[in-house]
């Protein structure tokens, strides 16, 4: 693979950069770079500036309305955004629900969710995750049994991100107990506005219900929101997933994060002193700023594999587990630059329009709540422990 830019690719990456100049409002782009909470409106405004530009789904082909970007101007859009510290692309409609509907659903299925996933109509979240069945997803106990034109759900599902948000859900069910656990779960989506649906916030370390309980008590759910077949959902699960380590990589987020760091550690501490001059910390800097370079090569090559339609397959899982490594030692060493700064911070800081004034210099609160809160990405997408399972067996044949 040619790694120099072509006249076109680099045109490219001038009228994202012009998007971003002209559309990017300033408000939001200084909500991300100051670690500020963002809310359902902010996201929102995003999706809709760039639906309305025909950039929203950068991974969906032309004949559903997406970009049908190649994977190099994928990754050019990736990093030019998140240098920008525009908000990021809310994933669960747009790069998980969006490319399995695509491949799995029926044409209804495509006519009706497709078109409302771009324009801001659905919030989807996921519903895969249970108490006892997190990264081993064959475990899932959410049941789902047919009742004539529908299916009666009930259950739990734990870990839905931004589900507080959310109008509709993509869930794993089980709907037979026959064979092998894979064999009987399905894929169902389903109407969060439905009867006996509940969803309880669970408040994180920075104070925010980022994460929820989903709670599913006899919900009707019509047999028309079941994607593919019957007791094949295992299959489309696979596929999501496969999709959402891909992204969970984030090269463009580790970028701008080893950007950080090295403007921070660039700074002035005690004098004429600057931690980027001190050699070993210099040498930390330099091996992860290694591994990222490494790691936006394979990660273009990956997804350029995947062009023709095929999800990426053992190498998403190299892919995930890599990127979070880096993410994580971005965040470690950047709270490391901040120093005696680098501590707990006052949650209601993090809201728009509080006048609560951080500890210590602007740059450490957004430090430390980064690295608090990006320590969950060696778990979810798939424990790393259950990526180097899912290696050995695809490459390895063990």
């Amino acid at each position: 693979m040619d790694l120099n830019y072509t006249d076109e690719q680099k045109a490219f990456r001038a009228e994202v950069r012009a998007l971003l100049a002209d559309k990017l409002p300033t408000r939001l782009s200084d909500k991300v770079a100051g670690g500020k909470r963002l809310t359902k409106a902010d996201y929102e405004e995003w999706h809709a500036i760039l639906n309305a530009r025909g950039w929203l789904a950068g991974n969906w082909p032309e004949q559903f309305g997406g970009t049908g970007w190649d994977a190099v101007q994928r990754h050019i859009f990736e990093e030019e955004t998140t240098a920008a510290h525009a908000p990021r692309i809310v994933p669960f409609g747009l790069a998980m629900l969006g490319p399995v509907l695509q491949k799995f659903g029926n044409d209804a299925q495509k006519a009706q969710y497709l078109p409302r996933i771009l324009n801001g109509d659905d919030w989807w979240c996921q519903g895969y995750s249970e108490p006892g069945a997190g990264s081993d997803l064959a475990s899932v106990k959410a049941t789902a049994v047919r009742d004539g034109d529908h299916y009666i759900v009930n259950g739990q599902k734990t870990w839905t991100t931004l589900g507080q948000y959310a109008n509709m859900i993509f869930c794993l069910v089980r709907t037979s107990k026959d064979g092998k656990p894979q064999e009987g779960i399905s894929f169902l989506l389903i109407d969060m506005d439905t009867p006996g649906i509940e969803v309880r916030p669970i408040v994180l370390l920075d104070g925010e219900p980022e994460v929820n309980e989903v709670f599913f008590d006899n919900v009707r759910v019509p047999v028309e929101n079941l994607v593919g077949e019957e007791n094949k959902g295992w299959t489309y699960a696979k596929y999501l997933l496969t999709h959402e380590r891909t992204n969970i990589a984030g090269v463009g987020f580790a970028r701008a994060g080893l950007a950080s760091l090295k403007r921070i550690a660039g700074l002035e501490q005690d004098g004429d002193r600057k931690l980027i001059e001190n050699p070993l910390f210099a040498a930390k800097i330099a091996q992860v700023e290694i591994d990222l370079m490494a790691m936006a090569t394979t990660n273009m090559r990956i997804v350029a594999a995947a062009a023709g339609g095929q999800a990426p397959g053992a190498e998403s899982s190299m892919l995930k587990i890599k990127g979070t490594q880096i993410r994580q030692e971005i965040n470690a060493l950047t709270r490391q630059a901040v120093g005696v700064y680098a501590m707990p911070f006052v949650s209601e800081a993090l809201d728009e329009g509080v006048n609560a004034e951080p500890v210590g210099p602007a740059y450490a609160m957004p430090a430390t709540q980064a690295y608090f809160n990006n320590r969950k990405l060696s778990i979810y997408g798939g424990s790393s422990e259950v990526q180097r399972t899912i290696i050995s067996k695809a490459i390895l044949e063990l």
